[in-house]
C-alpha cells in the first residue's frame, strides 16, 4: 500500500503545507499539486489532483463514476478529487499525482523550474 504523503513529498522541490485547519497540501514552487485529503486522521483517502484540463479530468469521472469527482471550487480548471482504496489502482493514483505534479511545474517560472532539478 502505497503512502502517498510521502509519494508526493518525495518529488523535486515539493513542500507539506496546512493552509486549512487538518487539511494537508503537498506544493511545489509554492503552487498546489496534490490536496492529501483526509490527512487530518493520519490517513490520506482521497488525493484532490490537476488532470489537465476539464475534458481531461471529465476521462476519470467517465471510468470511475463512483470514485472520482470534480473538485469543488478549482473543478473547471481540471482538478478532481480521487479515492484512495477504491476501484481506482494504485499505479493509476500514482500516474495522477506525478501528472499533476508536472501540470504544475510547467507553469511556474523558468528560475523555479530550473532550481528543481
Amino acid at each position: 500500500m502505497t503512502d502517498w504523503k510521502a509519494y508526493a513529498l518525495a518529488k523535486p522541490g515539493a513542500r507539506p503545507d496546512e493552509p486549512w485547519e487538518a487539511d494537508l497540501v503537498a506544493k511545489v514552487g509554492g503552487k498546489i499539486f496534490v490536496f492529501l485529503g483526509g490527512s487530518g486522521s493520519g490517513e490520506v483517502t482521497s488525493l484532490g489532483v490537476k488532470c489537465g484540463d476539464r475534458e481531461a479530468a471529465d476521462e476519470w469521472l467517465l471510468r470511475y463514476p463512483e470514485d472520482a469527482v470534480k473538485m469543488a471550487y478549482i473543478g473547471q480548471h481540471g482538478w478532481n478529487t480521487l479515492v484512495v482504496g477504491s476501484r481506482i489502482p494504485e499505479d493509476e493514483l500514482r500516474d495522477a499525482i506525478d501528472t499533476s505534479y508536472e501540470l504544475i511545474v510547467a507553469k511556474l517560472p523558468k528560475r523555479v523550474r530550473e532550481s528543481l532539478d
